[in-house]
């Protein structure tokens, strides 16, 4: 991040020896002089990230509206790897782009900016100082009303939108200025205003997102069987499909009501609710106040039972989940009707009941999974490392993998068990784990009883030391943490960052900028720019991390594609 208290001579930084014009998609060249005195983004994008072709269509929408102002301008700054690549992604684009011939300045203008990660939306003022450095997260939550993209307009928002929150109502959730109703499946408009004093669940879903589509049949079953009792409840769809042909085929399964497809409050709320995963089903009380985040997990679990959502009706399913878990054994885990057995290296068939008694861990992964296939070598390192210790210690692999042979081919890398592809278990065990991402790994103790299901948060955080999980063991090794960060300088200078000195600071969790894996407890962190750097390695520069490099160095994961 370039400092926000330096002004920027754009002409300079947009310029070269023999160019001082930008160009249009048409072919126009605009002189780089034309942008004094207008706020300007910096858009570095290309066209092979995924993250940046769908966060293009939004920036345009933006842009185009703002264009009547004449103040605003963007300047499309390319990852594209060809000229042809660069002509047919900046055909999308209506505003101004260094040529692609210009490779020079493209590449000391990602230098200057740090940029390791994109898409990135580096916003200057009138003045040429950076008002804001992550616009693309800005655009996405405020769209055109973010504008003019600076501090004080972004705290105006976050203000007004606290506010809303204190005042909140089923019509301040789902009103918008263009709309004050809702869409049935038939296409008929129902007023906002019928939802008052109704317990409402509004239902954030995507139908190309698997688990939606298979918890979608459930709370179907769940709001007829309420509708059938008369009870004064309603669903709203909040569709998250970036196709209208998945929004149409979702929404016809379903008896309730919608938000229109695309609308512009489906992103506000999701920014409203801090969405993180779906499906995600929250309640709006008939007081129109929050009465529950998500109740998806509780519908899968519970059904009808967890009506009417209420903290006592959860404590009093919290009290029958507890006494679940007490009487939970390794077979009640793993044994589904025949399906009693997982399977070793071979293919031959090992029963359940051979593992009772030993620490199990179920590792949740797949081979087309970039996170995945990083974190297997530290977990078979752990593996042989605790097996030495302890042989009454087993992994057990439940695949996401998409055939048969992808999943031979990752499986033929793992020293440990599986369970065959395809199983049906899976999806009961990602279920009764709430695994929301891989990999995710799951300890199970000597008893059959869950120890964590963090264990791929303490594997890498302490390796093999973390075994055997246990909250008692867990503490004495952050215990020991604590006293070996007291030796850690406070501050470090470091060259993948060196605008600002890093702060050890205690982090919950974090993606580490330096070589792109979780990390949690403690970072090297600058909080202005959201930069964070493992301990190893802040400290470490010269150690090689083991990173696997992505396809033409990046590696591309949610949101953002950052440098490999």
């Amino acid at each position: 991040m370039a400092n926000e208290d330096v002004s920027h001579d754009l002409s300079s930084l947009l310029s070269s020896e023999e160019r001082d014009f930008l160009i249009r998609n048409n072919g126009d060249q605009v002189k780089v002089s034309n942008l004094v005195g207008k706020i300007v983004g910096f858009y570095f994008s290309g066209s092979w990230c995924g993250p940046c072709r769908n966060f293009t269509p939004l920036l345009v929408e933006v842009y185009e509206q703002l264009s009547s102002k004449g103040d605003f301008e963007v300047v499309f700054i390319s990852s594209d790897g060809d000229d042809e690549s660069f002509n047919t992604y900046f055909s999308e684009m209506p505003w101004l782009a260094i040529p692609f011939s210009d490779t020079e300045t493209r590449q000391r203008l990602k230098e200057v900016f740090k940029v390791r990660g994109i898409p990135r939306l580096v916003i200057f003022d009138t003045n040429g100082k950076v008002s804001c450095d992550n616009g693309v997260r800005h655009v996405k939550e405020h769209g055109v009303d973010g504008y003019p993209f600076n501090l004080d307009r972004l705290n105006f928002l976050k203000e007004q939108e606290e506010n809303a929150k204190k005042n909140q109502t089923i019509s301040s959730i789902l009103v918008s200025s263009s709309r004050d109703y809702v869409i049935s499946n038939d296409g008929k408009k129902i007023p906002v205003l019928d939802l008052e004093g109704k317990l409402v669940g509004l239902y954030f879903s995507a139908h190309a997102h698997r688990m939606c589509r298979e918890f979608t049949p459930k709370l179907v079953e769940l709001y007829k069987t309420l509708k059938e009792k008369r009870e004064n409840f309603e669903v709203v769809l909040i569709s998250l499909d970036d196709e209208e042909e998945d929004f149409k085929e979702s929404f016809e399964t379903m008896p309730w009501l919608a938000l229109p497809f695309k609308d512009k409050s489906c992103e506000k709320l999701v920014r409203y609710f801090e969405l993180r995963t779906i499906p995600n089903l929250v309640i709006i009380g008939q007081d129109g106040k929050t009465l529950n985040p998500n109740v998806a997990e509780l519908i899968e679990e519970h059904g009808i039972e967890a009506y009417p959502f209420t903290p006592e009706k959860l404590d009093e399913l919290a009290a029958i989940e507890k006494a679940k878990l007490e009487s939970q054994t390794l077979e009640s885990v793993l044994v589904n009707g025949e399906n009693d057995f997982v399977i070793d290296k071979s293919g031959s068939k090992v029963p359940v009941s051979e593992l009772v008694g030993k620490n199990i861990l179920l590792y949740f992964s797949a081979q087309w999974c970039p996170p995945c296939r990083a974190f297997l070598p530290k977990l078979i390192e752990a593996y042989h490392t605790i097996k030495r210790k302890d042989n009454a210690f087993e992994v057990i692999f439940i695949s996401s993998d998409r055939d048969q042979s992808t999943f031979d081919e990752f499986y033929s890398e793992m020293p440990w068990l599986a369970l065959p592809f395809g199983d049906g278990r899976k999806q009961i065990l990602s279920r009764k784990f709430k695994i929301q991402g891989i990999p995710a790994a799951v300890a199970i103790g000597p008893s059959g009883r869950t120890i964590t299901k963090e264990a791929r948060m303490h594997l890498t955080a302490y390796g093999a030391d973390a075994f055997p999980f246990t909250e008692e063991h867990l503490k004495q090794l952050e215990e020991e943490l604590e006293e070996k960060a007291k030796g850690w300088p406070e501050k470090v200078k470091h060259e993948l960052h060196t605008e600002h000195e890093l702060i050890r600071t205690k982090r919950k969790t974090y993606i580490c900028d330096g070589c792109g894996e979780t990390g949690n407890r403690w970072s090297f962190y600058c909080k202005q720019c959201d930069f964070d750097l493992h301990p190893k390695c802040a400290l470490k520069e010269d150690e090689d991390t083991g990173i696997e490099k992505g396809k033409e160095g990046w590696n591309c994961d949610g949101d953002v594609c950052r440098r490999a």
